[in-house]
C-alpha cells in the first residue's frame, strides 16, 4: 500500500500517471488547500451519519458479491465505491485498507463499533474461523432485516398518535394565549367581571405570555436533569423497571426485549460463537437495563452446568411461551432454531400487542383533547351568555 499526495487538474489525471508509475489505483482523494474563504463549515446538524439501512445494504451487497465468488478485498473495492452514502463509502475503504494491510475483517470492522455491532463483528470472526462466510453474511442480512422491518413498524405505528399530540397542543395554545384574552378584553372594556372559568383561563393566558421565558427555562432545565438521570447507571435502572410496571407499555416493551434477545442470541450460536461468549454480547444489546440484569444470572447457571432452560426460569423475566420453546430447543440439541423462532413469534407479538395500544391510545387522545378543547369553548360561551345578564 502507497499513499501519497499528487498535483493534477483531476481524478483522471492522476489515475493515468499512477498507472504510467506501477501502481494500481484503489482510492483517490480530491483535496485544496483551505483558507477562511474557502474552508466548508461543517453543522452539527448536517453531519452525515450512517445509518442502519446503509449497514444493511452493505451486508446483502457484500453476501451477493461473496457468494458469486469474488474475493473480500475486490469485493469491498467495489461496495466502496457504489456505496450511496459518502460516510459509509469512507469506513468500507478504511475496512479494505485494514484487510489489505494484514487484518482480519472482523478486526477491521471491530474499528467502527458504532456502525458494526458487536453481533455482526462476532458473527464475521465466527464465519472466518469457520470458513463459512457466505453463510454468515446471509444470517446477518437476515437479521438485520427483520429488525429494520420491526423498528420501522415501530415508528410508522407512532406517526398518527405524536401528530394527533402535536396538533391538539398547538390547538390549545392558540385558544389560551390568542382567543381568549380577546374574549376577557370585550369583559374589561364593558367593566363586569369575567365568569369563574373566563377568569383562571385568562390567568392562565396571563402566566404563559408574561413568564413563557420561565416555562421554556424549566423545560429546558426538566430535560437536561431528565438525561443525567438516564445516562447514570441507577437512574437507567429506575426508568427501566417503572416503565415495565406501566400497565399496557410495559408488556410491550418486554416482548420487544424478548424478541430482540431471541433473535440475536439464535443468530449468534448459529453462526458458530460460543454460547457464554454469545450470552455477554447479547447482555449489551438488549436496550431495558432491568432486563439486561437478569441475564448475568443466567450466565452463572450455564457456567454451573445447569443449561440455559433452568436460570430463565428462575429469572421470572421471560414469558412461559418463550421458555417452553427455548426448553424444548435445548433438550433436541437445536437451540439456535428455537431461539430465531422464538424471536419470530415475538415479532409477530409485538406488532399485535402494538396496534392494540395505538387502537386504545388513539381514542383516548382524541377523548382528552376534546375535554381540553370542549371545556375552553364551553367557558368561551358561557361568558357570551351571561353578557345577557348585564343590566343595560
Amino acid at each position: 500500500m502507497v499513499e501519497g499526495v499528487m498535483e493534477a487538474q483531476d481524478d483522471g489525471t492522476v489515475s493515468l500517471k499512477l498507472q504510467e508509475m506501477g501502481l494500481l489505483p484503489v482510492r483517490i482523494d480530491s483535496t485544496a488547500r483551505q483558507t477562511l474563504l474557502n474552508r466548508e463549515i461543517e453543522w452539527p446538524w448536517k453531519r452525515k451519519k450512517i445509518k442502519h439501512k446503509d449497514l444493511l445494504v452493505f451486508t446483502h451487497e457484500l453476501h451477493t458479491l461473496v457468494r458469486s465468488g469474488f474475493p473480500l478485498d475486490r469485493s469491498l473495492a467495489v461496495l466502496g465505491q457504489l456505496a450511496e452514502s459518502p460516510a459509509m463509502a469512507a469506513v468500507i475503504q478504511d475496512v479494505l485498507k485494514e484487510v489489505k494491510g494484514g487484518k482480519s475483517f472482523s478486526e477491521a470492522l471491530g474499528k467502527y463499533p458504532a456502525v458494526f455491532p458487536k453481533v455482526y463483528v462476532n458473527m464475521v470472526k465466527a464465519g472466518e474461523a469457520g470458513g463459512a462466510l457466505e453463510e454468515i453474511l446471509a444470517r446477518l442480512a437476515s437479521y438485520l432485516e427483520t429488525s429494520d422491518d420491526l423498528r420501522s413498524y415501530i415508528l410508522g405505528a407512532m406517526i398518527y398518535p405524536v401528530l394527533l399530540s402535536v396538533v391538539g397542543i398547538v390547538s390549545v395554545t392558540i385558544l389560551t394565549l390568542f382567543v381568549v384574552p380577546r374574549f376577557a378584553s370585550i369583559f374589561q372594556d364593558m367593566g363586569v367581571p369575567l365568569p369563574l372559568p373566563m377568569a383562571i383561563l385568562k390567568g392562565l393566558s396571563s402566566f404563559l405570555s408574561g413568564y413563557w421565558w420561565l416555562v421554556l427555562v424549566a423545560l429546558v432545565l426538566a430535560g437536561y436533569y431528565f438525561k443525567r438521570f438516564r445516562e447514570s447507571e441507577q437512574g437507567r435502572l429506575k426508568l427501566d423497571r417503572w416503565l415495565l410496571r406501566i400497565p399496557l407499555v410495559g408488556a410491550v416493551l418486554r416482548k420487544v426485549e424478548v424478541a430482540r434477545f431471541s433473535r440475536s442470541l439464535g443468530t449468534l450460536l448459529h453462526g458458530g460463537v460460543p454460547l457464554l461468549q454469545a450470552m455477554t454480547i447479547v447482555r449489551e444489546i438488549i436496550g431495558n437495563q432491568s432486563i439486561a440484569m437478569a441475564v448475568e444470572p443466567i450466565r452463572n447457571g450455564i457456567k454451573k452446568g445447569e443449561g440455559i432452560a433452568q436460570p430463565m426460569k428462575q429469572s421470572a423475566v421471560f414469558p412461559p411461551l418463550a421458555m417452553h420453546l427455548i426448553e424444548v430447543g435445548e433438550e433436541s440439541g437445536k437451540l439456535d432454531s428455537m431461539l430465531i423462532q422464538v424471536g419470530e413469534v415475538y415479532d409477530v407479538e409485538v406488532r399485535n400487542s402494538i396496534k392494540n395500544l395505538i387502537a386504545f391510545f388513539e381514542p383516548a387522545l382524541i377523548l382528552l383533547m376534546g375535554i381540553i378543547i370542549g371545556t375552553i369553548v364551553v367557558s368561551m360561551l358561557m361568558a357570551i351568555f351571561s353578557i345577557n345578564d348585564i343590566p343595560l
